[in-house]
C-alpha cells in the first residue's frame, strides 16, 4: 500500500517520461498563448472577430484555471494601454516605466492596474458578465489556479509541481514582460505609429503572433497581426482553422489599399482610402526614399562605406521611427551631413512632412484635406524626381 502510494506521488496517473512530460507543458502553455492572443486580445478587448460559444467557453475556463485571469479586467487593461500609449497613465509603458519594470515586473503593473476602478469602470465594457463570470470566475479567481496544481500533481507526481509553476509564470513573463516590454523597446518596425511599439520578430510563434506588436498597433481592431510577407503569425492560422470550421467570425483585417486600373482622379474616394491606409501610405513612402538616398549614395566617391551605412542608418530612422512615443521626434531634424549626399533628399523630407499633416489637422474640412492632397499630388509630379512621380500616380489609384 505504502508502495503503490509512493509510486503514485512520484510517477502520477500517467507515468510519463521526463521528455513526455516537457512536451506536455509546453502544449499546455501553448494553448494558455492562444487562449490569450485569440481570445482575450483580438476578440474581446477589440472585437476583431466573434467566437462560437463553446470555443469562447472554453477559453474562459482555461485562462480561470492557467491564469486566474479575468476577461474584463485584462480587456480594460490592455484598452487603456491603447488609449494612453507612452504616457504617463500608460499601464505598461517601458519608455515610461523603464525596460526592466516591465520586463521583470509586467505581471505586477497588471494587479496594480485590475484595481483602479476608474480604469475597470471606463475600459472594461462589452464583456461577459453572465452567472458564471460574476459567481465564479470573477468571485474566486484563485481557485481555478488551485485547481491547477492538484490536477497536475495527480497527473505527473511531484513533478507536477514544476509544472504548475511553469504554467503559473507563462504569461506574466511572456505577455506581461517580452510583448509589453520588449514590444515597446526593441526590434523593427514597419509602420511610424505614434508610440514606440515594435514587431520582435517576425516569426509569431512563441507568443502566438503577439511578436508582430508594431503591426498591432498600426492596425489594432485587425485579427491578423502579420503583414509582411515574410511575417507569420500563428494566431491568425488558429484563427483560420476555426473560422473553417464554423467556430469562428472574422470582422475585420487589415487590407491591402485597393487601386482601381486606370484611375487618375483624385476625388474624396481617394481621399478616404489614403486617410485608411496612411501608415501603409507612409511605409512605402519611406522605402521609396530610402531607395533614393542608396542610389544617390552611390554616386559618393569621398565618403567611406562606414560614413554611408551611418548616414542610411540615420535616414532610415528617420523615415521609418520618427513617430515613435509619440509626436515628439516629428520635430527632430534629418542626421546632419544628409543633405550634402543626397540633394534630392531634401525634397523627399519636405513632402513627407505636408503628406503626413494631411491626417494630423484634423481641423480642417474634407474639401480642405482634398484639396491638399491634390495639392501633394501634383507637386511631387512636377519635382522632375521619377520615383516621387510614380508613388503620386500610384496614390492616385486609391479607391
Amino acid at each position: 500500500m505504502f508502495s503503490t502510494s509512493l509510486a503514485f506521488l512520484s510517477d502520477g496517473l500517467l507515468a510519463l517520461s521526463g521528455w513526455q512530460i516537457l512536451l506536455a507543458t509546453l502544449i499546455s502553455t501553448h494553448v494558455t498563448i492562444v487562449s490569450v492572443t485569440v481570445y482575450l486580445h483580438r476578440c474581446q478587448a477589440h472585437r476583431a472577430l466573434d467566437l462560437h460559444p463553446l470555443v469562447s467557453h472554453f477559453f474562459r475556463f482555461w485562462l480561470w484555471m492557467t491564469t486566474g485571469m479575468v476577461t474584463g479586467k485584462w480587456a480594460a487593461v490592455h484598452r487603456k494601454h491603447h488609449a494612453k500609449c507612452e504616457t504617463q497613465e500608460d499601464p505598461h509603458s517601458p519608455q515610461i516605466k523603464g525596460i526592466w519594470k516591465v520586463l521583470l515586473g509586467g505581471a505586477e503593473l497588471y494587479r496594480t492596474e485590475v484595481n483602479n476602478e476608474e480604469t475597470l469602470r471606463r475600459f472594461g465594457h462589452s464583456t461577459p458578465v453572465d452567472w458564471i463570470e460574476r459567481n465564479v470566475y470573477a468571485k474566486y479567481p484563485n481557485l481555478g489556479i488551485s485547481l491547477l496544481i492538484v490536477i497536475d500533481v495527480a497527473l505527473f507526481g511531484i513533478v507536477g509541481v514544476s509544472v504548475w509553476a511553469i504554467q503559473m509564470i507563462w504569461i506574466p513573463f511572456w505577455a506581461g514582460g517580452v510583448v509589453n516590454g520588449l514590444g515597446h523597446f526593441w526590434g523593427y518596425r514597419n509602420f511610424g505609429t505614434p508610440d514606440a511599439s515594435t514587431n520582435v520578430i517576425p516569426i509569431g510563434v512563441l507568443i502566438g503572433g503577439e511578436e508582430l506588436h508594431n503591426n498591432h498597433h498600426a492596425y489594432a481592431t485587425s485579427a491578423k497581426l502579420s503583414n509582411r510577407w515574410y511575417e507569420f503569425d500563428i494566431g491568425w492560422m488558429y484563427i483560420c482553422v476555426l473560422s473553417a470550421l464554423g467556430l469562428a467570425t472574422v470582422r475585420k483585417v487589415a487590407l491591402r489599399p485597393h487601386l482601381v486600373k486606370g484611375k487618375a482622379e483624385i476625388d474624396d474616394d481617394t481621399l478616404q482610402a489614403v486617410l485608411r491606409n496612411r501608415f501603409e501610405v507612409m511605409a512605402s513612402y519611406a522605402r521609396t526614399a530610402e531607395r533614393a538616398f542608396r542610389q544617390e549614395l552611390v554616386h559618393v566617391k569621398y565618403t567611406s562605406r562606414r560614413e554611408k551605412a551611418l548616414l542610411m542608418r540615420g535616414v532610415r530612422h528617420w523615415f521609418r521611427d520618427d513617430g515613435q512615443a509619440g509626436q515628439a521626434k516629428a520635430c527632430q531634424p534629418v542626421p546632419k551631413g544628409v543633405y550634402d549626399h543626397a540633394p534630392t533628399l531634401r525634397v523627399y523630407v519636405e513632402l513627407r512632412e505636408d503628406l503626413s499633416a494631411i491626417w494630423t489637422r484634423s481641423n480642417l474640412s474634407r474639401e480642405q484635406l482634398l484639396c491638399q492632397l491634390q495639392d501633394w499630388c501634383h507637386r511631387a509630379e512636377q519635382s522632375r524626381i521619377d520615383a516621387l512621380r510614380q508613388f503620386s500616380l500610384r496614390l492616385r489609384l486609391y479607391g
